[in-house]
Order: C-alpha cells, then structure tokens, then sequence
C-alpha cells in the first residue's frame, strides 16, 4: 500500500460548497456562544492596539491549544490588558462565516473550511498563521467482522460527510488499495456510509456499519463500543504529521493589530509548549473547558486515548496542506485552486524565533 499522498482530508471541501456547508460539523460538540474563560481575565498590563481580541474554536480535543489556552489564562497573559473573548462553534463553515462577519479574528480550525474560506473570498478574507494539532485520525472497526485491511472490502464503513476530510482521505485509500468507489454515491468494492460522528457509535452498536473512518474522540468511542483501531491514519503520512487544525485569522484584523495577533501566537507557542511539558495536567484541563463549554466531560476510557493520539504543534505542516489539494484535484474533485499566499507565517516565526525556536515553512504558500 503506497503512503496516500496526504491530499486528501482537504480536498473534499473544496470540491463543492455544500458538502464543506457539514463537513466540520462532526467535529464539534457544543453551541456557538460568547464565552470568557475561567482564567481569561485582562490583566492590569499594557493594553495592545485592540480593546479585545476574539477567537474561535471547536470545543473538541483536536482544538487543545485553544481548549488549554484559555482554561489556564496562558493566552490572556499574552494579551494584557486587551481583553480575551472566545465563541465556541460546531462546524468550520460557520466560523468562517463569524470571520468574515468581523463577529471573531482569529479561529481554530480543520483545514478544509480555511481552504474553502480562502478560495470562496478568491484570497481576500483569511490568512493561516500557525498550525495547531496534527493526528488523531482513525479506521476502527467491528473485529468479528473485519480482521485485515483486505477484509474492508465488502464491508459498509461510514465516514462523517460526503466529501469531508475524513472522507476523501477514506476514498484515497481506498483507490490505493486498487479498489473502485463511486466517489458520488459511495457505491463500490466497499459502500463508504456517510454519517454524522454523533449517529456513528449507535450504528456501529447495531450493526448497520462494520466501521468507520473517524477522528477523535468518535473513533475512541467506537472503541469503548468493542470496535478496534485497524489502521490510524498518521502512519500514512510522510513522517507520521498531517494537519488537522490551523490557526487562521481576518486579513483585515492582521492589517490594523499586528501586535494583537502577534501575541495571540505567543500564547499558542507557550500554550503548547506547556501541553508537552504536563500532558497530564494539560489533559485534565482540556477536559474541564470541555466540561465548561458543552456541559459534558469526556470519560477516561475515551478521553486517554484520544488525547495519545492528538500532537499539538506550531507548524502549520503547509506542504500537507498543498498535497491535499493536490489529491483533490487528482480525485477529480476539485478544480486547481489558486493557494499562494493562503500562509503569512511572519508572525509566528518572529514569535518562534524569540523563543529560541527554528522557523517553520509555507511550502510556497506564503505571502509574496
């Protein structure tokens, strides 16, 4: 099996509007709200050239940096005196519809709703300026069923949303394994079952799907449900790293508050590099803002392996980025977009650079 040249979790996305308008849905769990967090309170430093400063996320692990972020205060001792608020969304499409409203200025989130946010605005709304989360991406199925990669074929196996990332990357294995599927219907050598993440453990409890291509924490759900991880999508990615958040922020906030942005990334530099040095702790917090946010903790059995299999970063991996869309044209399911200038990683590398860190790549996608 060749490594799927990691295209494929994006492509999706772009390749038509109204399979993006669901395709983050999955990963969300909460409502769209105007929150401050427990420890995010303006601080009696010196106010930046914003009053406020409002992000957006996912209240999910893959959006742990936020998560851990803003529970600890870490991003708000970055800012001062400007004030943190955050909203919480359930789908990529309408943050990106909150950024381009002014109603937020920065975000969290997956890689096709930026991609998408990106080419809808023609390259006038959104910049990536940091990468968030890679992994955390799963094939899990009924292991009476299924015991082997071969043995897929045959099987219904779900993925959340036609043409989402989860399913393209699917459907790229698939075509690796030298397998035919409708990408349309889903109708072939294996019936690909589009399915929201929170339908997916009811029907794998009753057997209508023999498994399903996931991320965390459904894939850890499935698992608590007797499913089994046959193969994690991380092992097919060049070194093992695939992006699964970015951090994009309104062109015209970048414009007018450099420093403001500027000291967002810091607090995301320092936030996961707090998360490597107490994975414990970090897990724990990230945890209690999900108790906070959506009123529901996760339980360990679901949480501890789900947490494993998240990797918070800074690299925005961009070259995964530009293979997805690669891929996706490939699939046929995207026109060629135009992606230069999707990056301004200024920002961050300033901000890494005073941290003693190496700078980090746009693959040719940054800003001119």
């Amino acid at each position: 099996m060749s490594a799927p040249h990691p295209a494929r979790r994006v492509l999706a996305a772009l390749a038509a509007l109204p399979l993006l308008t669901a395709a983050l849905t999955a990963c969300g769990y909460g409502s769209q709200a105007d929150r401050t967090g427990a420890k995010s309170t303006a601080t009696d430093g010196k106010k930046l050239s914003a009053d406020t400063v409002r992000i957006g996320y996912f209240p999910n692990i893959t959006h742990a940096t936020p998560l851990v972020g803003e529970q600890e205060g870490i991003l708000q001792k970055e800012l001062g005196g400007t004030k943190l608020k955050s909203a919480t969304f359930n789908a990529g499409p309408s943050e990106i519809e909150a950024l381009n409203a002014g109603s937020i200025d920065i975000g969290w989130i997956g890689p096709s709703p930026a991609i998408n946010g990106w080419a809808k605005s023609k390259g006038r709304s959104l910049r990536i300026v940091s990468g968030s989360a890679s992994g955390g991406v799963k094939l899990v199925v009924d292991p009476k069923k299924i015991t082997s990669l071969d043995e897929v074929k045959g099987k219904r196996i779900a993925t959340p949303q036609k043409g989402n990332t989860q399913d393209v990357a699917f459907l790229n294995w698939i075509a690796d394994k030298g397998w035919k599927v409708d990408p349309q219907s889903g109708k072939g050598d294996v019936s690909v079952v589009r399915t929201d993440n929170k339908v997916t453990p009811d029907a794998f409890k009753s057997g209508s799907v023999d498994g399903a291509w996931v991320p965390e924490p459904t894939a850890s759900k499935l698992v608590s449900e007797g499913g089994k991880v046959l193969l994690d999508e991380s092992s097919l990615w060049p070194g093992g790293k695939f992006v699964i958040t970015n951090v994009i922020v309104s062109q015209k906030f970048l414009a007018a508050h450099p420093d403001v942005v500027e000291a967002v990334l810091r607090g995301s530099v320092r936030t996961n590099a707090w998360i490597a040095a107490h994975p414990e702790q970090a897990e724990a917090s990230a945890n209690e803002a999900l108790k906070r946010l959506s009123g529901k903790a996760l339980p360990a059995d679901i949480l501890d392996p789900a947490w494993k299999s998240i990797r918070t970063l800074d690299d925005p991996l961009a070259a995964t980025l530009r293979a997805e869309a690669d891929h996706a044209v490939a699939a046929g399911l995207l026109d060629r977009p135009d992606l230069s200038g999707i990056y301004d990683l200024t920002p961050l590398n300033k901000v890494l650079r005073a941290e003693g860190r190496p700078a980090v790549s746009a693959a040719g996608l940054g800003k001119q």
